[in-house]
Formats: C-alpha cells, structure tokens, sequence
C-alpha cells in the first residue's frame, strides 16, 4: 500500500519529471575480506542520503518502506536479519515515520563454512529496495552491491573501523523486562532497570504499528524510571522496540503488568512542550486554540511557533464536523462568483430558462452538473489524502504548483473562452439553441471542470473548513471535500427544484447571445492570469512557448468553428493538427519550475522562514506574516487593496513591522509544515504577530483598517 501511495506521489508532484538521479547511495562492506574458516563475516550496507533526504526504520511507521535485501551467495552461507540502529522521528501533516536522516549502516552476519579450504572465493551479492524521501518527494530506489571475499587469515578490511562504528550504534540489549498500563487513553512504561535516558529527547520507537503516538512519548514527570505516551489504539501484550534519545538506544520490551507505585503525573505535565530544533524534529505537541482566532502559546523564550495540537479523543480538529462541512458549502458557494466559474454557472442557469425542457429533464441536468462538481472536489481531497499519506507535503490547490497543470488549465480557460466569444460551440455551454445542452454527461463534464477551475485559492469559511480536513481521519475529511462541491453546485440544484427561483431570472431572448459574448471576458482574463503565472513559474521562454501553443488551439478551434457552421461532419478533425502543434511545443519546452526563486513581491518584505520570524520574536519585533501564491486571486487583491496600500505600508514603517512573505506558487514544503501545524492547507493566510502579545490570524479578506490597526499598538 505504502509503495502505491509513493508511486501516486511521483505521478503528481511537480518534482517527478526531474531525472532519477540516486538520492541515498549505498555499498557494502565487510569487517574482513579474508575470513577464517568457521569464522562470522560482519556486513555492512552503508548508506549515504543526500542533503535533505533519509531512508527508514525496520518499522518506517505511518508511511514509507523499510530497506529489503535479496542476497545472493554460495551455498552454505545464511544471512541474518538486518540489524538497524535507532531512527529518528519525522512528523508531516500528522504523519509519524520512523527515518534515518543521515549517513546509516545496517548490519548482517554471515558464518563461513569449515569445509571451505584458503584460498577459496566467496562472492556476495545484494540487490536492495529501499525508499529515498526528502519534504517534498519520494522516490522508490534499487542498487546491486557486491563484495568479494577469500578465504583467508582473518585480517581486517579497510572498512573494519565502519563496521566498528555501525555495532557501536545498535541498541543495547536490555534482557530485563519493563512493564506498561494503559489507563484513559495513556501508556505509562516503567523503564527496565539500568536503562537512562535524556529525559527532554527520550523516544520510543515500537517494532508495531497502530496502537501508539510515538511522537508524544516522554520521561514522566517526576518519575524519572517512567516514560507516558498516548494511545492510539489497542497494544499487544507485549509491546517491544527500541528507546533512544539520539545518543544512547536500547532494544527493550514491555509487558502489560502493574506499574511500581508512583504518583500519577497529570495529563497536561505528562504532555508539556519543550523546545527543539532542527529540521524535520517535531514540535512537542501543545494545546492550541481555534485557528481562526489566534495562534496560541507561541513561546516567548525561542519564538517558534509550535504545532497545532487540538483537544478530545486523540483527534485534533479546529471546528465540529458539522461545522466544518457547513464551512465547506458556505466556500463552495462563495467560489461561483469568481471569474472562471461565474460564466459557466451563468450559461446553465440561463440554458435551463430556455429550453423549456420538463421539470425530470431540468432536475437531472442540475443532479449531473451536482455529481460532477462532487467529482471534481472529492478527487482533489482524495488526492491530497493520499499524497499526505505517503508523505508527501501538499496542501489545497497543489495541482497549480505543478507548471504542467497549469499549462493545460491555461488551454482549457482559453479554449472556453473562445467558445464563448462564439469562435465554436460546445453543446453544454450553448444557449444559442434549446436542443443543445449537451445533456446530463455534459452537466457532468460542466460540473467537474468548474470545480477543477475554481479552487486555486481558498476564500471565506473555507480556511478553517480546509484547515480541519488535515486533522480528521480520511473518511470525514471527504465530507468536506464534497461539502465544497455541494456549495460549488448549490445555486444550480436551487433552481432546478426550487421552480419559483426561476422567476428572478431574465426572460429568454437575442439579448443571450451578447451576454454570452461579455461572459467570455472574465475567462479572457483568468487565461491571461494563469499565462502570466506561466512566465512566473517558467520564465520567459515558458511564456513564449504557451503564448504559441495558445495561437496554435485558436487556429484549430477557428477552424472548428467554420466547419460548425458549414454543416460539415467531423467538425473536430482540425483539432488534430492543433494538438500536434501543441505536443511539439511541450517537447521543445517542457513546462517546469524555472531555477530561478520568486523574491517578495511586497515592498519592505523579506522571505519568510521560521528560523527568521524566531529571531524577530526573540527582538520584540512586530512582524505581519503574509503567504501568497501568484496563481492566488484573493492573495492578489489583498495586496493591491490592502497590503500595499500607501497608509498600510505607513503605519508599518512607523511600527517597525517586517513584512515575512512566504512564496507558495510552487509549493515550499517548509511553508506547507507551517500551514499544517497551524491549522491550515490553503492560502490565504496571514498572521500578525504583536511584541509581548499573542500571535493573531487575521481575516482572509484585508482591509487597510484591519493592518493600521494591528500595527498601531505596536508603537505605544
């Protein structure tokens, strides 16, 4: 399952097209190349991870592979288990694994047989797996090592000082059992006597899945022979693995048993935040308030801000269920009134008035336009499940960090904008003629394209909506998701079954045609944007190439269009030579992320990073925390009618505030982890946060009032 999930991964993250270049090279080594007969060969598979990226535990935890190895040898010769040392922990979105972040070696042994005389030669082969991940990628990997050994003296090899090391990291035995109990949803594990731990990095890392948060384990307070941890489902009887606290491991096992008597700790010290640092270390989690009115308990000593950690049985959630999903619909409502969408909505709704079809035929094309709208939603919600799941960090809108994408929704808006100039028909966005409105599989196809079109940003009640479909299991999470499409299908089904709504709308007549024709203009429009987010994201030559490509698909539909009204049959066959045209621009200009980083766009900012709004913090410095994303059309008007305002940019220079600008048009996953542990996985959002005061979200949509007056008490 992991390796499908990692496979989807690669089809749909943007970095995919990259060449596969090893990102964890591997050899193998051994601690002698001449072994005596009867003697044990030590052997090593050393691996060596780029910058930024790891390999995984004998249990990888929620996501990833553990490394196989498929030996090939002599006969006689048996290979033991691979022996790991002790992993780190890696949490994304929720997700723990369990990954060797740097340079690791894994350990087996191997009994030369007596029989076997000097001299002899003992080749072995290993073909290995093993899964490579960085924040933003996955990338199932293969090697075949091989080390040739000779029966021999027993020397020491070269490598003997790497085999040396590698048995220095394994976990130390611990013979003795430890015990746990499992009481309201916590364990507590009496540690198994000689076993010390730094009790502020103690972690256990348990050899099964599925009934503990090893994120949350701790030395419990008070009782120093004590680790707590939270449950997140029901244990074995015995519970083994290792406990590490990044310098010394032991490989131990619990049975469930009474505990020695100590005072119970109590379930907020149990559970306290300490600081960390370090890329890919987790936050400890604490108690957040909703986030839609405030980060809380930044802390005052490092300035981080931590990960969001909600209340209630072991689930974190911003908002009820039901709250959520309302959020949803109310969004999804709110999405027809931008300018990719609001044509298409315009031209059903005015199609239904008159065609005069009966009161089934109406209500089936509202149910198709409907299912297609939930099947748009629900296969971007299903997608970034998915992708979230094997560990890739994606949020809302991911599908336009990718230049490809792009690129076709640059061809599809430009190609319906065509078509609604009158340039050719397409039968379910006709209201030229009653007989043509493409029936319910064009409601279907009408339907999904708005919901692909309309959600390159999220707007108002879908951020906390969005924010809490991170942090519910997958199957109500989709609720959300649909709840969007609903929202996105809503007007459409009201005037289907709500037949005295049809009265407001304006009776049929020539005037549909032009209307039709000013419709076209808003699509114009989002096809210039999304070209313009092409030059962003490709620079120049993505630009021209696009630019060509377009002319290429209006050549073709043009032509369609005459063949159309000629009465010609097989009107569609220009289309043939304008595809060709197209493909041969993508060949020749491949759409990808150019080189070059996109600076802050707003006056006064800096690239937002953690590490920088921590030192900002630290200073008592007043700091406006603004991410965008250049495909972001609410991002954008916020910042021609609010950010960078003249008052606002003012009122900031005189507050002192820094502007921390975080680029997510091509999808950093560092800005994705903070959205994530605050609450969210869309854009907008944006965060004050006042000297000596408690972090604040502020609204999605911005005014200069709401910045001026943020910034004004940070001069008194």
């Amino acid at each position: 399952m992991r390796l499908l999930l990692t496979l989807l991964a690669l089809l749909l993250w943007p970095g995919q097209a990259e060449a596969r270049a090893q990102r964890i090279a591997v050899s193998l080594v051994a601690s002698t190349g001449a072994p005596k007969p009867s003697s044990t060969v030590t052997l090593g598979l050393r691996f060596r991870p780029q910058p930024g990226w790891h390999g995984y535990w004998t249990n990888p935890g929620d996501s990833g592979l553990a490394p196989q190895a498929e030996w090939i040898a002599p006969a006689g010769l048996k290979f033991g288990p691979l022996q790991h040392p002790a992993p780190t922990i890696l949490r994304v979105a929720g997700i723990t694994s369990y990954v060797h972040a740097g340079e690791h070696v894994l350990l087996t042994s191997v009994r030369v047989p007596a029989s076997l005389a000097a001299g002899t030669k003992i080749p072995i082969k290993a073909t290995l797996n093993w899964l490579a991940c960085s924040d933003s990628l996955c990338v199932p990997e293969r090697a075949v090592v091989q080390v040739d050994l000779v029966v021999g003296d027993g020397a020491s090899s070269a490598d003997a000082a790497v085999i040396r090391r590698a048995q220095t990291d394994l976990p130390k035995v611990v013979a003795a059992p430890g015990h746990y109990t499992l009481q309201g949803g916590n364990f507590r594990f009496s540690l198994p006597t000689g076993v010390t731990l730094d009790a502020s990095r103690a972690r256990l890392f348990p050899d099964g899945n599925g009934f503990l948060d090893a994120a949350t384990i701790r030395i419990a307070a008070g009782a120093a022979g004590e680790l707590t941890g939270r449950a997140s489902g029901s244990p074995p009887a015995t519970i083994g693995g290792v406990l590490s606290d990044g310098r010394k491991a032991y490989r131990v096992h619990f049975a469930r048993g009474v505990l020695p008597a100590t005072q119970a700790p109590a379930a907020d010290d149990a559970f306290a935040a300490s600081p960390r640092a370090g890329e890919g270390i987790v936050p400890d989690p604490i108690k957040q308030a909703s986030p839609t009115t405030a980060v809380a308990a930044l802390r005052s000593t490092d300035g981080a801000v931590p990960e969001a950690q909600a209340t209630g049985e072991g689930r974190s959630s911003a908002l009820p269920l039901v709250s959520a999903v309302l959020g949803a619909i109310a969004g999804g409502l709110l999405l027809n009134l931008m300018p990719c969408v609001f044509p298409m909505l315009s031209l059903k709704a005015l199609q239904l008035a008159r065609s005069g079809k009966s009161q089934r035929d109406t209500r089936r094309e509202a149910l198709g336009y409907t299912a297609g709208a939930l099947l748009g939603t629900g296969l971007l919600g299903l997608s970034i499940a998915l992708l979230r799941q094997a560990g890739v960090e994606v949020g809302w809108s991911f599908q336009l960090q990718n230049p490809a994408v792009v690129f076709f929704l640059l061809l599809l808006t430009f190609g319906i904008a065509l078509n609604l100039a009158g340039l050719f028909e397409l039968p379910s966005l006709s209201v030229e003629s009653a007989a043509s409105s493409g029936g319910v599989v064009g409601s279907i196809s009408t339907g999904a394209l708005a919901a692909f079109i309309a959600t390159p940003c999220s707007g108002p009640f879908m951020a906390a909506a969005l924010g809490t479909a991170l942090l519910l299991p997958a199957a109500e999470a989709m609720l959300i998701f649909l709840g969007l499409g609903l929202g996105l299908a809503l007007p459409f089904l009201i005037i289907a079954f709500v037949p005295a709504s049809r009265r407001y709308l304006p009776k049929p007549g020539p005037w549909m045609g032009t209307f039709r024709r000013i419709l076209a203009l808003p699509m114009l429009l989002t096809s210039v944007g999304l070209l313009w987010l092409v030059g962003r994201q490709g620079a120049t030559q993505a630009m021209t190439a696009a630019a060509v490509a377009l002319l290429s698909l209006a050549i073709g539909l043009w032509w369609v269009g005459i063949r159309q009204r000629g009465g010609g049959e097989r009107s569609w066959i220009p289309l043939v030579p304008a595809a060709a045209g197209i493909a041969l621009v993508m060949i020749a200009v491949p759409p990808k992320v150019a080189a070059a980083a996109v600076a802050p766009a707003s006056r006064g900012g800096e690239a937002f990073s953690e590490t920088r709004l921590a030192a900002l913090r630290r200073a008592g410095t007043p700091v406006f925390v603004d991410f965008t994303a250049d495909w972001c059309l609410t991002c954008k008007v916020n910042e021609r009618v609010a950010i960078d305002r003249e008052a606002t940019q003012a009122a900031f220079q005189r507050a002192g505030v820094v502007t921390l600008k975080g680029d997510w048009t091509n999808g950093d996953p560092a800005i994705t982890r903070f959205l994530t542990r605050n609450g969210r996985n869309s854009i907008p959002f944006y965060l004050f946060v006042g000297p000596g005061r408690q972090p604040e979200v502020l609204p999605q949509i911005l005014t200069p009032t709401i910045l001026i007056e943020r910034a004004s008490p940070a001069t008194t």
